[in-house]
């Protein structure tokens, strides 16, 4: 990390700096950041192009100004920027520790995807878009995440990113002059301006929740952008959000609406650009052999396949027989009754197929079955509680998935920020003025976790006496078998579920809830419809799988806060709009250590986990792969990535030997 002034070429300038009158360091670069963006910008360029007493008259013009605002800061110019603590890779880095940097570039991957797609727009509300897992190949942002860090970003369309600090008040990154979309068009501050506005107001729920603290973005030169973060907000996490931005040419949209859906691609600014696509169906990226930035530091060794195919299913058995007959190549396998049984047939025995076990990392995700609460039915917590205690997880694991899995009762599960025991005497300085809008368990008893059940008896009485009596104090009693209250009214529930895959756990847990009263149903629509109900919030319970960061900020709004509740299309599945946990978010965002924010997300996980907005589920911890022994990887794969479509390779001896007839 360098201190940097920026020096417009003039004599005087430079040699004001490097000489005696370096005291005024900090006042000339507040008063030179200030103007170049401003109406006085021309009038600035030509001061400092006059002699030092002018300088000087100028500076006492400013000083008041500047000092007032900015005599505590710091302005600093990197390569790179953490959230927390130091860069792991200094401004020459060559490469990432994790890459083969000599990886050959050719060859196809393919793999499979889930459901349908009938846009190619996923970073809008409209349509049923392909994933953005996919897209994200095809769009460069200004910063690009190293894999074996939890909170670092290098500059990737940006060579440079300059701050003050500590408070981090506004960002300036400096493009690459050689930056181009995939037309060879250059990519410009107008362009990084264009995006930031059309994510803003026209972007899912995610991205506008995400870019609510960012004031604005100003083009203050054709390689220059600037953001200014609002007064009063937390900005440690800004620099990263705002550097994180998927950059398009504003030109490609000057006929076309941002905020539409379609299926013609938008013009590509990343390494690859989409061949073809048929909705459903699958959609081809090919690299782009003229993309600008292949030999950055933050790229050798990625980007290694010339094309890549996803192809869709709507069906994870169908899918998987689709590996089998040889239709993609590469499989992450999510199926536990597949990969205990189904990975016998002779392309594994032959070793024409490799199976492997990957340790994940990352947080093992918050993956279960979550509860709209918008229902009035779901409103109160012991309902909740009492379908927790419904599902069987230990039966499930032993009779359904082959003791592959672990319960999950965290959300940031598997990770040194999940909550555990009684809270800490740091989390009770943010939890005691919560008292009274958090249920009081939170002070009283350990971190809820699911108690364990009987694994040999799908009806455990004891788990099931105590849901009931749950349900007694809710005010929904059997009556001639079935829980209703004084209304008369029925508890029931249905099941959003994506096919046979699902309803195999979900029955099973379906026969308990009849067990206590409650009437229990699964719905199947297909894969579209599904998205359309969850989008709309038009379902008792979904599954959903969330992954988060070690280093969460401002997304926690969109999945837990009140915010994004009733926002269509949000992450928060499940509609919690609670103050308290509102404020926990806001106490995660303003950490100033590593420390405070492990702190601020413990008390949020116990909090959350107290409310019981979903049934916890399981985790394995790892990625469960199989693939044609056709490819490579790193021996030396990042903990944050398995990177498979960006830091693996097709291997052309393997596939040399794998062709041949045995």
């Amino acid at each position: 990390m360098e201190k940097s002034i920026i020096n417009r070429g003039c004599p005087d300038f430079e040699r004001l700096l490097k000489g005696k009158y370096h005291k005024f360091h900090g006042v000339i670069m507040a008063f030179h950041i200030r103007v170049s963006s401003s109406r006085w910008k021309r009038w600035s360029d030509l001061i400092f192009c006059f002699n030092l007493p002018v300088v000087i008259f100028c500076l006492i013009l400013f000083a008041y100004q500047s000092l007032s605002a900015e005599e505590h800061e710091e302005i600093i110019t990197t390569h790179g920027i953490s959230t927390f603590g130091d860069l792991k890779y200094p401004p020459d880095f060559e490469s990432f520790d994790y890459v083969n940097p000599q990886a050959p570039k050719g060859g196809n991957m393919s793999v499979w995807g889930f459901g349908t797609f009938d846009s190619l727009n996923p970073f809008i509300i409209k349509g049923n878009p392909i994933h953005i897992s996919y897209m994200k190949i095809a769009f460069d942002t200004l910063m690009t995440q190293s894999d074996d860090e939890p909170d670092a970003r290098y500059g990737l369309l940006a060579k440079s990113i300059t701050y003050p600090v500590p408070n981090k008040e506004w960002v300036i990154f400096d493009l690459r002059e050689e930056a181009t979309f995939s037309d060879g068009s250059p990519v410009t501050a107008d362009d990084v301006v264009f995006s930031f506005e059309s994510l803003k107001t026209q972007g899912s729920p995610t991205y506008q929740l995400s870019f609510q603290n960012i004031e604005t973005a100003e083009a203050i030169s054709p390689s220059r952008v600037k953001f200014t973060f609002k007064k009063g907000s937390h900005t440690r996490d800004l620099p990263v959000i705002a550097g994180s931005i998927p950059i398009f040419s504003k030109a490609h949209f000057s006929d076309k609406n941002f905020d539409e859906s379609s299926i013609e691609p938008i013009l590509a600014s990343g390494p690859y650009v989409i061949e073809k696509a048929e909705p459903g169906q699958f959609a081809v990226f090919r690299r782009n052999d003229d993309y600008w930035a292949a030999d950055l530091p933050v790229n050798k060794g990625r980007n290694n396949f010339d094309t890549i195919k996803v192809i869709y299913y709507t069906d994870y058995t169908v899918a998987f027989e689709g590996f089998k007959g040889g239709d993609y190549d590469f499989r992450e396998e999510y199926y536990s009754k597949l990969w205990a049984t189904g990975y016998t047939f002779p392309e594994i025995e032959s070793g024409k197929i490799i199976r492997e076990t990957i340790t994940d990392g990352k947080p093992s995700g918050a993956q279960g079955y979550w509860i709209n609460l918008r229902r009035e039915k779901f409103s109160d917590p012991r309902v909740r509680e009492a379908i927790v205690l419904a599902f069987n997880f230990e039966w499930s694991n032993k009779t359904l998935f082959y003791d592959a899995y672990k319960r999950t009762d965290s959300f940031w599960e598997n990770s040194f920020l999940q909550a555990e025991g009684l809270p800490s005497e740091e989390e009770l300085v943010l939890l005691n003025p919560l008292r009274g809008q958090i249920p009081e368990s939170v002070f009283t008893e350990v971190a809820y976790t699911p108690p364990q059940a009987d694994p040999d008896k799908l009806a455990d009485r004891k788990m099931l006496r105590k849901a009931g009596k749950l349900l007694d104090k809710a005010g929904w009693f059997l009556v001639d078998g079935f829980r209703q209250n004084e209304s008369g009214e029925r508890l029931e529930i249905t099941f959003l579920s994506e096919g046979e895959s699902s309803a195999r756990i979900i029955t099973p847990f379906i026969e308990n809830l009849k067990a206590l009263g409650i009437e229990a149903s699964i719905y199947s629509p297909d894969p579209a419809q599904i998205q359309l109900l969850e989008k709309n919030y038009d379902f008792d319970i979904t599954s959903r799988r969330y992954s988060f960061s070690l280093t969460p900020g401002p997304s926690m709004r969109s999945i837990f806060g009140s915010d994004s509740a009733e926002l269509p299309g949000s992450n928060n599945i499940s509609g919690v709009a609670n103050p308290a946990v509102d404020k926990l978010i806001d106490a995660l965002e303003s950490a100033k250590t590593r420390d405070e924010l492990n702190v601020a997300v413990k008390a949020l996980d116990r909090v959350i986990r107290s409310l019981h907005i979903w049934v916890p589920a399981w985790y394995s911890g790892s990625h469960r792969i199989a693939y044609r022994n056709i490819y490579s990887h790193p021996d030396n794969l990042p903990p944050y990535a398995l990177g498979e479509m960006s830091l693996w390779w097709y291997d052309q001896e393997k596939a040399q030997k794998h062709n041949q007839t045995d």
